[in-house]
Protein backbone atom coordinates (compact mmCIF):
# COMPACT_ATOMS: atom_id res chain seq x y z
CA UNK A 1 0.00 0.00 0.00
CA UNK A 2 1.43 2.88 -1.03
CA UNK A 3 1.85 6.04 1.93
CA UNK A 4 -1.05 8.19 -0.29
CA UNK A 5 -2.90 5.30 -0.64
CA UNK A 6 -2.76 4.77 3.57
CA UNK A 7 -2.99 8.06 4.35
CA UNK A 8 -6.68 8.07 2.52
CA UNK A 9 -7.25 5.64 4.03
CA UNK A 10 -7.09 6.62 7.46
CA UNK A 11 -8.80 10.10 6.28
CA UNK A 12 -11.79 7.77 5.67
CA UNK A 13 -11.62 6.19 8.95
CA UNK A 14 -11.02 9.40 10.97
CA UNK A 15 -13.89 11.23 8.95
CA UNK A 16 -16.04 8.21 9.57
CA UNK A 17 -15.45 8.01 13.66
CA UNK A 18 -16.36 11.61 14.12
CA UNK A 19 -18.95 11.58 11.63
CA UNK A 20 -20.67 8.18 11.48
CA UNK A 21 -24.37 9.64 10.67
CA UNK A 22 -22.95 11.38 7.58
CA UNK A 23 -19.31 10.51 6.84
CA UNK A 24 -18.70 6.63 4.08
CA UNK A 25 -17.51 4.04 6.07
CA UNK A 26 -14.01 3.03 4.68
CA UNK A 27 -13.56 0.43 2.01
CA UNK A 28 -13.26 -2.66 3.06
CA UNK A 29 -13.20 -3.10 6.87
CA UNK A 30 -16.46 -4.96 8.20
CA UNK A 31 -18.78 -2.82 9.41
CA UNK A 32 -18.91 -4.91 12.92
CA UNK A 33 -15.23 -3.85 13.37
CA UNK A 34 -16.27 -0.25 12.72
CA UNK A 35 -18.80 -0.27 15.24
CA UNK A 36 -16.30 -1.76 17.89
CA UNK A 37 -14.20 1.43 17.00
CA UNK A 38 -17.15 3.49 16.88
CA UNK A 39 -18.12 2.56 20.49
CA UNK A 40 -14.75 2.51 21.56
CA UNK A 41 -14.02 6.39 20.11
CA UNK A 42 -16.80 7.52 21.98
CA UNK A 43 -17.26 6.26 25.12
CA UNK A 44 -13.37 7.03 25.66
CA UNK A 45 -14.11 10.67 25.39
CA UNK A 46 -17.57 10.97 26.77
CA UNK A 47 -16.49 9.14 29.70
CA UNK A 48 -13.54 11.68 29.97
CA UNK A 49 -16.25 14.34 29.70
CA UNK A 50 -18.99 13.33 31.89
CA UNK A 51 -15.64 12.64 34.79
CA UNK A 52 -14.31 16.32 34.04
CA UNK A 53 -17.52 18.03 34.21
CA UNK A 54 -20.03 16.45 36.47
CA UNK A 55 -21.45 19.26 37.54
CA UNK A 56 -22.65 20.07 33.79
CA UNK A 57 -23.48 16.83 33.05
CA UNK A 58 -25.94 16.08 35.83
CA UNK A 59 -27.82 19.41 34.12
CA UNK A 60 -28.83 17.31 30.91
CA UNK A 61 -30.65 14.66 30.30
CA UNK A 62 -29.31 11.96 28.47
CA UNK A 63 -30.19 12.68 25.07
CA UNK A 64 -29.37 16.41 25.26
CA UNK A 65 -25.71 15.47 26.75
CA UNK A 66 -24.66 12.78 24.44
CA UNK A 67 -26.20 15.47 21.75
CA UNK A 68 -23.55 17.66 23.17
CA UNK A 69 -20.45 15.33 22.96
CA UNK A 70 -21.35 13.90 19.42
CA UNK A 71 -21.01 17.98 18.25
CA UNK A 72 -17.57 18.32 19.81
CA UNK A 73 -16.39 15.25 18.40
CA UNK A 74 -17.64 15.83 15.39
CA UNK A 75 -17.21 19.75 14.82
CA UNK A 76 -14.09 20.70 17.10
CA UNK A 77 -10.47 19.78 15.53
CA UNK A 78 -8.21 19.22 18.47
CA UNK A 79 -4.90 20.82 18.98
CA UNK A 80 -3.20 18.34 21.47
CA UNK A 81 -2.87 14.86 21.17
CA UNK A 82 -2.63 14.26 24.95
CA UNK A 83 -5.69 12.62 26.52
CA UNK A 84 -5.83 14.59 29.71
CA UNK A 85 -6.36 17.91 27.53
CA UNK A 86 -9.31 17.00 26.08
CA UNK A 87 -11.16 19.23 29.05
CA UNK A 88 -9.41 21.79 27.56
CA UNK A 89 -10.27 21.01 24.06
CA UNK A 90 -13.77 21.17 25.23
CA UNK A 91 -13.80 24.35 26.65
CA UNK A 92 -12.30 25.90 23.35
CA UNK A 93 -15.65 24.18 21.75
CA UNK A 94 -17.97 25.49 23.98
CA UNK A 95 -16.62 29.18 24.07
CA UNK A 96 -15.80 29.73 20.64
CA UNK A 97 -17.73 27.18 18.26
CA UNK A 98 -20.88 25.90 20.18
CA UNK A 99 -24.37 27.47 19.21
CA UNK A 100 -26.00 27.52 22.10
CA UNK A 101 -29.60 25.41 22.19
CA UNK A 102 -32.85 25.90 24.59
CA UNK A 103 -31.38 22.92 27.17
CA UNK A 104 -27.87 25.00 27.36
CA UNK A 105 -27.74 27.16 30.42
CA UNK A 106 -26.65 30.04 29.90
CA UNK A 107 -23.70 29.55 32.66
CA UNK A 108 -22.50 26.14 30.81
CA UNK A 109 -19.16 27.84 29.39
CA UNK A 110 -18.65 29.46 32.90
CA UNK A 111 -19.33 26.42 35.04
CA UNK A 112 -17.67 23.94 32.80
CA UNK A 113 -14.27 26.37 32.96
CA UNK A 114 -14.76 26.06 36.79
CA UNK A 115 -14.69 22.09 36.45
CA UNK A 116 -11.85 22.55 34.53
CA UNK A 117 -9.70 24.55 36.38
CA UNK A 118 -10.52 22.18 39.34
CA UNK A 119 -9.26 19.62 37.29
CA UNK A 120 -5.93 21.08 35.70
CA UNK A 121 -4.79 22.46 39.05
CA UNK A 122 -5.42 18.08 40.14
CA UNK A 123 -2.87 16.97 37.44
CA UNK A 124 -0.63 20.48 37.20
CA UNK A 125 3.09 19.08 38.18
CA UNK A 126 3.96 22.55 40.58
CA UNK A 127 4.09 22.45 44.04
CA UNK A 128 2.14 24.33 46.61
CA UNK A 129 4.55 26.82 48.80
CA UNK A 130 5.86 24.97 51.92
CA UNK A 131 4.88 25.50 55.42
CA UNK A 132 6.26 28.11 56.95
CA UNK A 133 6.31 28.89 60.94
CA UNK A 134 5.34 32.36 62.43
CA UNK A 135 6.34 35.10 60.69
CA UNK A 136 5.28 38.62 59.79
CA UNK A 137 2.78 39.13 57.44
CA UNK A 138 3.70 42.68 57.43
CA UNK A 139 7.42 42.20 56.86
CA UNK A 140 7.36 39.32 54.49
CA UNK A 141 6.75 38.61 50.84
CA UNK A 142 3.48 37.23 49.62
CA UNK A 143 3.77 35.55 46.79
CA UNK A 144 0.88 33.87 44.77
CA UNK A 145 1.41 29.90 44.73
CA UNK A 146 1.65 28.67 40.85
CA UNK A 147 -0.91 25.84 42.16
CA UNK A 148 -3.72 29.01 42.83
CA UNK A 149 -5.46 31.10 40.09
CA UNK A 150 -7.67 33.83 40.77
CA UNK A 151 -11.18 33.09 38.91
CA UNK A 152 -13.98 36.05 38.20
CA UNK A 153 -17.04 34.98 37.29
CA UNK A 154 -20.82 36.18 36.07
CA UNK A 155 -22.36 33.53 37.92
CA UNK A 156 -21.24 31.99 41.33
CA UNK A 157 -20.17 28.40 39.42
CA UNK A 158 -19.54 27.07 42.87
CA UNK A 159 -22.79 27.24 43.97
CA UNK A 160 -24.62 25.40 40.51
CA UNK A 161 -25.95 22.05 40.99
CA UNK A 162 -29.37 20.28 39.70
CA UNK A 163 -31.20 22.56 42.70
CA UNK A 164 -29.59 25.80 41.72
CA UNK A 165 -29.38 27.22 38.26
CA UNK A 166 -29.53 30.75 38.14
CA UNK A 167 -31.12 32.21 35.27
CA UNK A 168 -29.16 35.65 35.02
CA UNK A 169 -25.99 37.02 36.44
CA UNK A 170 -26.03 38.92 39.22
CA UNK A 171 -22.74 40.35 40.92
CA UNK A 172 -18.85 39.10 39.84
CA UNK A 173 -18.05 36.31 42.06
CA UNK A 174 -14.61 36.04 42.76
CA UNK A 175 -13.27 32.96 43.44
CA UNK A 176 -9.26 31.40 43.57
CA UNK A 177 -9.34 27.74 43.23
CA UNK A 178 -6.20 25.86 44.72
CA UNK A 179 -4.09 22.83 45.53
CA UNK A 180 -2.90 22.89 48.89
CA UNK A 181 -0.11 20.65 50.83
CA UNK A 182 -2.33 18.02 51.24
CA UNK A 183 -2.49 17.81 47.56
CA UNK A 184 -6.62 18.79 47.65
CA UNK A 185 -8.08 21.14 45.32
CA UNK A 186 -9.95 23.76 47.48
CA UNK A 187 -11.84 26.99 46.65
CA UNK A 188 -12.13 30.28 48.42
CA UNK A 189 -15.04 32.90 48.03
CA UNK A 190 -13.24 36.60 47.97
CA UNK A 191 -15.11 39.80 47.79
CA UNK A 192 -13.76 42.46 45.01
CA UNK A 193 -10.92 44.00 47.57
CA UNK A 194 -9.73 40.69 49.00
CA UNK A 195 -9.73 39.48 45.55
CA UNK A 196 -7.71 42.43 44.35
CA UNK A 197 -5.21 41.81 47.38
CA UNK A 198 -4.18 38.23 45.64
CA UNK A 199 -3.85 39.67 42.69
CA UNK A 200 -1.40 42.02 43.91
CA UNK A 201 0.86 39.03 45.04
CA UNK A 202 1.11 37.73 41.24
CA UNK A 203 4.80 37.38 40.94
CA UNK A 204 5.78 39.93 43.82
CA UNK A 205 9.05 39.23 44.20
CA UNK A 206 9.76 42.32 46.41
CA UNK A 207 6.88 43.72 47.71
CA UNK A 208 6.37 43.30 51.32
CA UNK A 209 2.78 42.86 52.93
CA UNK A 210 2.91 46.05 54.18
CA UNK A 211 3.27 47.64 50.97
CA UNK A 212 0.85 45.25 49.25
CA UNK A 213 -2.00 46.72 51.81
CA UNK A 214 -0.02 50.07 51.21
CA UNK A 215 -0.78 50.65 47.34
CA UNK A 216 -4.45 48.53 47.87
CA UNK A 217 -5.71 51.13 50.29
CA UNK A 218 -4.50 54.26 47.84
CA UNK A 219 -6.22 51.79 44.81
CA UNK A 220 -9.53 51.72 47.04
CA UNK A 221 -9.82 54.69 49.06
CA UNK A 222 -10.13 52.65 51.94
CA UNK A 223 -8.91 54.11 55.32
CA UNK A 224 -5.26 52.69 55.63
CA UNK A 225 -5.69 51.79 59.42
CA UNK A 226 -8.81 49.28 58.84
CA UNK A 227 -7.18 47.66 55.88
CA UNK A 228 -3.95 46.96 57.45
CA UNK A 229 -6.05 45.03 60.22
CA UNK A 230 -8.03 43.46 57.44
CA UNK A 231 -5.26 42.86 54.99
CA UNK A 232 -3.08 40.89 57.61
CA UNK A 233 -5.54 38.77 58.62
CA UNK A 234 -6.38 37.35 55.22
CA UNK A 235 -2.71 37.55 54.18
CA UNK A 236 -1.86 35.02 56.93
CA UNK A 237 -5.25 33.19 56.00
CA UNK A 238 -4.07 32.87 52.47
CA UNK A 239 -0.38 31.92 53.74
CA UNK A 240 -1.83 29.47 55.59
CA UNK A 241 -4.21 27.72 52.73
CA UNK A 242 -1.14 27.79 50.71
CA UNK A 243 -2.75 30.05 48.25
CA UNK A 244 0.23 32.52 48.99
CA UNK A 245 4.01 31.62 49.89
CA UNK A 246 5.91 33.56 51.31
CA UNK A 247 9.58 34.90 50.29
CA UNK A 248 12.57 35.93 52.63
CA UNK A 249 12.10 39.41 54.32
CA UNK A 250 12.65 42.28 51.76
CA UNK A 251 14.01 45.58 52.84
CA UNK A 252 11.15 48.01 52.18
CA UNK A 253 12.34 51.87 52.82
CA UNK A 254 8.20 52.45 53.60
CA UNK A 255 6.45 49.63 55.04
CA UNK A 256 4.61 52.23 57.51
CA UNK A 257 1.13 52.09 55.92
CA UNK A 258 0.71 55.92 56.26
CA UNK A 259 -3.25 57.08 56.40
CA UNK A 260 -4.36 57.53 52.30
CA UNK A 261 -5.41 61.05 51.82
CA UNK A 262 -9.14 61.35 50.53
CA UNK A 263 -9.22 62.76 47.49
CA UNK A 264 -12.14 65.85 46.87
Amino acid sequence: MSNSTARDSQLAMAHYLRRPATAPPPAGVEQRRLDIYLQLVYNNIEGFLSGGFPVLRSLYSDADWHDLVRAFIDGHRCHTPYFLEISQEFIEFLMNEHRRRECDPAFMVELAHYEWAELALDVAEAEPPPQCGPVDILAAVPRLSPLAWLLCYQYPVHHIGPGFRPDAPTQPTYLVVYRDRQERVRFMELNAVSARLVELTRGNTTATGARLLQDLAAETGMPAPDLLEFGAAQLTELVACAVLGLLPDAPDPDTTVAPVRQSA
